[in-house]
């Protein structure tokens, strides 16, 4: 670890140390709440999936119409579960199944540098940038910490066209479903047919952005993505007849909509993925309270320090005054001989002798003043003294 970076952990760290541990106790807080919310999410996606019916194209549409010929008995609200299903198809351009053939070319999109044919098509273009952060690298310990604030390193596209849903291994198609791709921000089953990496030249420029640690492009890396014609995915969505034709449309409050997995196996990664943000909700959620825990009870012993000694000051002071009460009528006034003088204020008659080493040096209010030091001191013999004793004439 470079010195930047153990200077960044090191103020990181004060950061999250201050006031406690309160800021740790937030984050954690957070991390916990949002792993809670994830998991009842979660659970109630994993319940749905698990009644779902997983039916084929043509077993859709008897589906349909048993559960509106059933609206009459039963609640709308049981009506919309039977309505979500799962269907396990054959991607097909939409023009193929509709029979028009001269329409087939204009409804399939061919990707730019594989000429594969599909019907979404995905071009990403990434700038790759350096690593080194030169000899001014301050300015990279910003960018790991605050990621966003540097500019976009990725542009991409997305094309559809219409497409369907057929049965697998049947033709011609007696039934299809058309996939409703509208307001589905769902990740996509698609395949990478072109992954290339251009190098770029330098510039110079480049110099000046190595020497003070700005990241400069490398490299360019092109992709290209399709979900391609006769591939079987699994869509999992609300089905409804639109003037007899099917379609499926993606549900908001599943994880999944068009998916490479069956039904088993989105069952078995969502009741894995429901157990972790379980136990991640509880470990972060004890964590939290423990550290919150142990600033209360930090703060709480504190403040009863704090109470204490403001107890014995207030004790301290008490005395004081009725010390300084005391010495004030005990002053002597007139005439002293020098021989009986205070060797400190050389005002006022030695009164006070200290112990252990019993000088009497001091008046009263002079001795009462040594012993308040941190590390009292007999002013003749320098020895280190615990009290004063008051002398009386007889």
């Amino acid at each position: 670890m470079s010195i930047h970076d153990q200077a960044a952990a090191a103020v990181l760290s004060q950061i999250a140390m201050a006031a406690d541990g309160a800021l740790i106790v937030l984050a954690l807080a957070y991390v916990a709440v949002r792993s809670i919310l994830k998991f009842k999410a979660n659970s109630s996606a994993l319940y749905k999936i698990k009644e779902a019916p997983s039916l084929g194209v043509s077993d859709l549409r008897s589906l349909l119409s048993s559960s509106d010929s059933n609206d009459n008995s039963e609640s709308s609200n049981q009506s919309d579960d039977v309505k979500l299903v799962i269907i396990r198809g054959t991607v097909e351009a939409k023009s193929a199944v509709e029979g028009n053939w001269k329409s087939l070319r204009a409804n399939i999109l061919s990707a730019h540098n594989s000429a594969e044919k599909g019907v979404i098509l995905q071009h990403t273009q990434t700038c790759i940038y350096n690593e080194w952060r030169g000899f001014f690298s301050w300015a990279g310990d910003l960018y790991s910490i605050f990621p966003r604030i540097r500019k976009d390193q990725q542009s991409s596209s997305l094309r559809t066209v219409p497409f369907v849903l057929v049965e697998t291994g049947k033709w011609p198609q007696p039934e299809y479903v058309n996939v409703n791709m509208d307001g589905s921000r769902h990740p996509l089953p698609l395949v990478t047919v072109y992954h290339h990496l251009q190098p770029l030249h330098a510039t110079p420029l480049t110099f000046l952005q190595a020497l003070f640690g700005h990241h400069y492009p490398v490299g360019v890396l092109d992709e290209e993505k399709i979900l391609p014609l006769g591939k079987d995915i699994t869509a999992v969505g609300v089905c409804n007849s639109k003037d007899g034709i099917l379609e499926i449309k993606s549900c908001e409050d599943l994880p999944y909509f068009l998916s490479d997995m069956t039904k088993d196996q989105m069952l078995v990664d969502l009741a894995f993925k429901t157990k972790v943000l379980m136990w991640s909700g509880v470990v972060f959620g004890s964590v939290a309270v423990g550290v919150l825990g142990y600033a209360v009870v930090r703060n709480w012993n504190r403040w009863k320090q704090w109470r204490h000694q403001r107890q014995a000051q207030q004790q301290r002071d008490s005395a004081s005054n009725d010390d300084d009460l005391q010495v004030s009528a005990d002053e002597e006034t007139g005439d002293v001989p020098d021989g009986q003088l205070c060797v400190i204020c050389l005002m006022r008659r030695k009164r006070s002798a200290f112990v252990p080493c019993g000088h009497l040096v001091c008046c009263q209010r002079c001795a009462l003043s040594v012993e308040r030091d941190l590390a009292p001191k007999c002013p003749l013999c320098r020895q280190t003294i615990h009290s004063s004793v008051r002398i009386y004439d007889s």
